[in-house]
């Protein structure tokens, strides 16, 4: 772990060598300063290479850093000391360069990359802005508005479009080091010392137009998350301000993200991210090999799934007894692919690699060698335990048999697996989220009877397609769609009482959910929550109130965006929702039957009942062992349903304004509805004795 430092003919070479991401930890940027410090007192040297040992250029800060007061060298002024080099440098860019290693890649006079390098400035995605003079150098070098996109999304770019940007000025194949040498002969050759950003008073290509659009952009885009405005401010800046008094406006800037609470919610999510497939006490290292894959099912999800396979770099057979419905299937495949292939997304090769991994099968008998079998079929208890009856028959000694479904039991259909010693121990749930192909979230759901090895194999399976991996227990609708029914009934409970869909979406949204309850029914289809209630309708405690309004709308065809009529209504090819009267009758009649008097809701009084309810059905699934973590269940709701992740998760949330509080206020509302607002035990004991959900993240 070192700033290593040698002179090649004239021209002095800095390798940053701090494994594993080269991140710039305090001994580190001392480092980077005594290297320049020496160059500055040795006259024999013309000019400077600065890389990364390894695969890694610089990863960035050093996260075993955060939270601790920082020590000198502080980054702004190593930076600053390289950019005042006595020789111009360039930064040679091995892999990726991202936050503070962008940053400092940009102290540097040029820049040049591999061709696997990436680069960008992340900051925002833990809700700070870069804060050593990104926000004011990369504006000077590539325009307001591109570094305004490059800044506020976080999202890295590849080398050839970092080229095209302007953000490097060469690119090599191969031997980065020696070329970078090279190119840096060939500066001083021509008499090129380069040019300090700092120095730049006019920033290229202003555009007060398309800045303005991209600030409109930025905040629709935010959805109530601080850093990518305050990022955009920063940028802004940069055009007005003198760099010096630019960097003060950054380092303002900066602090206030600093001391805004999103940013421990983006925190706790950035880790809890990388927690959250480790399971405590279970083996990792302990899988079987996957390296097949069969999917039963070709429709949206059967498709889904097959796609992120291949993109894992699976064999995938998919099947469907319906030679329709196979042909259907694997035509949208080869659509997305050719679609993925034409937006950049995917090279030809790999277009070459993931078609020629597919194959299409109409016969069970042909998934017998598969070492993994999806079910994807349609959510119907007996149909997938028929499935599983002759899985258990076709499949061979050892390979894992999954189900994909979101509500059903996955034991009932683990001891289906009979025939076949021990075949109930590689049984288990894989919960996908629609389309299973871009969303992030994989529901693993351990049966009963499950094996450490297939437990372990599963959730390093998912880390390989690409998935937030979160191990559940079996209930009904697992952690997600469990809570999701409970905060929802709140929701056409209110209704009912008075509130609007339209408000209570409009207020979920404020909060930064990526859609309303009513909005998310529309895009699911109501026809899919029609049919889990006839599920229900059997074992519905009288005591428990009961909307009919999803069902009224179902009746009359409205099933949402696919009927272009929902709980709103919809334009030929638009998505976006409008209010529709006849929503508003059928709510209205509904209300009459009932003999209910419509009263006002506040959006406070919203917001509090749909997270209070989210909230202590979280806390219930924490205290049965469904959830093992309250960040498990943080993770199922930022990656599935569209929760904040500024806000953390739910129980992080829960934790921001204490447990006394919630349990006080279900205390409250339980007063007009007892049964629903059962508050759960663990919630009641942490309110009397003061604790968190924190402490179950463990």
């Amino acid at each position: 772990m070192s700033v290593d430092f040698e002179i090649t003919q004239n021209i002095a070479v800095i390798t940053i060598d701090n494994p594993p991401v080269n991140a710039l930890s305090t001994h580190i940027r001392a480092g980077l300063v005594k290297a320049v410090e020496q160059i500055n007192c040795d006259t024999n040297i013309q000019g400077v290479v600065l890389t990364g040992a390894g695969r890694i250029f610089i990863g960035g800060a050093d996260i075993k850093e955060f939270g601790k007061p920082p020590r000198e060298p502080f980054l702004p002024d190593a930076i600053d000391i390289l950019e005042n080099c006595r020789v111009p440098t360039v930064a040679a860019i091995n892999g990726a360069a991202l936050g503070g290693g962008l940053e400092v890649a940009l102290g540097c006079r040029f820049r040049v990359t591999g061709v696997a390098a990436k680069t960008g400035l992340p900051e925002v995605k833990l809700g700070l802005i870069p804060g050593a003079g990104g926000t004011q150098r990369l504006p000077r070098l590539i325009g307001a508005v591109k570094a305004g996109e490059m800044i506020t999304t976080g999202k890295p770019i590849p080398a050839d479009q970092a080229l095209a940007l302007g953000v490097v000025d060469a690119v090599y194949a191969d031997n980065l080091l020696e070329n970078a040498i090279s190119f840096m002969r060939d500066k001083l050759k021509r008499g090129d010392m380069g040019v300090a950003l700092s120095t730049i008073t006019k920033l290229p290509s202003p555009d007060a137009t398309n800045f303005s659009k991209l600030e409109a952009k930025t905040k629709a885009r935010a959805r109530g998350q601080l850093s990518p405005i305050k990022a955009l401010e920063a940028v802004r800046a940069a055009g007005e301000l003198p760099f010096r008094q630019g960097l003060k406006r950054e380092r303002e800037l900066f602090m206030q993200c600093m001391e805004s609470p999103q940013r421990a919610g983006l925190i706790h999510s950035f880790f809890a991210q990388r927690q959250v497939a480790k399971i405590p006490g279970l083996d990792m290292s302990n899988t079987r090999p996957i390296k097949s894959v069969g999917i039963l099912g070709a429709g949206t999800m059967g498709v889904g799934i097959t796609l992120a396979f291949l993109a894992g770099g699976y064999n995938v057979s998919l099947l469907d007894v319906d030679a329709k419905a196979l042909d259907t299937g694997m035509e949208r495949i080869t659509k997305t692919l050719q679609s993925n292939l034409a937006k950049g997304r995917i090279s030809k090769d790999s277009l070459k690699k993931q078609s020629g991994n597919l194959s299409a099968v109409c016969d069970m008998e042909a998934l017998g060698n598969s070492d993994l079998i999806i079910e994807a079929a349609t959510e119907n208890l007996e149909i997938k335990k028929s499935i599983f009856r002759d899985l258990d028959r076709i499949a061979k000694p050892g390979a894992i048999l999954a189900s994909n479904t979101s509500y059903l039991d996955i034991n009932i259909l683990a001891r289906e697996t009979r025939r076949q010693t021990k075949r109930q121990g590689d049984v288990i749930g894989m919960h996908f989220f629609s389309p299973a192909n871009i969303m992030k979230l994989l529901e693993v759901v351990r049966t009963d009877t499950v094996g450490d090895d297939v437990l372990a194999t599963i959730m390093a399976l998912g880390k390989s397609i690409g998935k937030i991996t979160v191990l559940s227990g079996v209930c009904d609708g697992f952690i997600g769609n469990r809570i999701l029914k409970s905060y929802r009934k709140q929701a056409d409970y209110m209704v009912l009482d008075g509130a609007e869909p339209h408000d209570i979406d409009r207020v979920m949204k404020a909060f930064g959910m990526a859609m309303g309850p009513f909005a998310v029914s529309d895009l699911a289809g109501i026809d899919i929550g029609y049919f889990n209630r006839r599920r229900e309708d059997e074992t519905r405690p009288k005591r428990e109130r009961y909307s009919r309004i999803a069902d009224l709308l179902y009746e009359q065809g409205r099933l949402g965006q696919k009927s272009s009529a929902g709980y709103y209504r919809y334009e030929q090819g638009s998505r976006a929702p409008i209010i529709d009267p006849a929503t508003t009758e059928i709510i209205a009649a509904e209300r009459k039957r009932l003999g209910i008097t419509p009263r006002p809701f506040c959006d406070d009084e919203i917001r509090e009942r749909i997270l209070y309810a989210l909230i202590n059905e979280g806390a219930k699934i924490l205290d049965e062992g469904i959830a093992a973590r309250a960040l498990d269940i943080d993770m199922v709701y930022v990656h599935g349903y569209g929760f904040p992740a500024y806000h953390g998760g739910p129980m992080f949330y829960a934790d921001t304004i204490g447990a006394k509080n919630i349990y006080e206020k279900i205390t409250k509302f339980a007063k007009d509805d007892p049964y629903f607002w059962q508050a759960s035990p663990l919630l009641k004991t942490l309110a009397q004795s003061g604790g968190t959900f924190k402490a179950f993240c463990a």
